[in-house]
């Protein structure tokens, strides 16, 4: 199976509770990406996704445009792995 990039992004900031995960997962549709978003019990979101290098890179960007008013700061980490995810969900 072919290696594809996958990235774990937490968001701080104002990021629950204004329909940020929704956003995510529209603009997800818009890319060839999989994984989930999900809220955080201490006030941050988890974004799970994978795709192609491109793909993912510019779907990071449309959410940070997306939500920019709302998102203070970004951590991202990054890996090369074998695809673990189908589709795109908020958990």
């Amino acid at each position: 199976m072919a290696e594809i990039l996958h990235e774990t992004v937490h968001y701080t900031g104002h990021v629950q509770g204004v329909g940020f995960r929704h956003a995510v997962l529209q603009v997800a549709r818009e890319f060839e990406v999989a994984g989930y978003v999900q809220n955080l019990a201490d006030g941050r979101v988890r974004l799970e996704a994978e795709g192609r290098a491109g793909a993912l890179e510019e779907f990071l960007a449309a959410v940070g445009e997306r939500m920019h008013g709302h998102i203070r700061k970004v951590e991202r980490s990054a890996a090369r792995r074998a695809p673990q995810f189908s589709g795109f969900v908020i958990r």
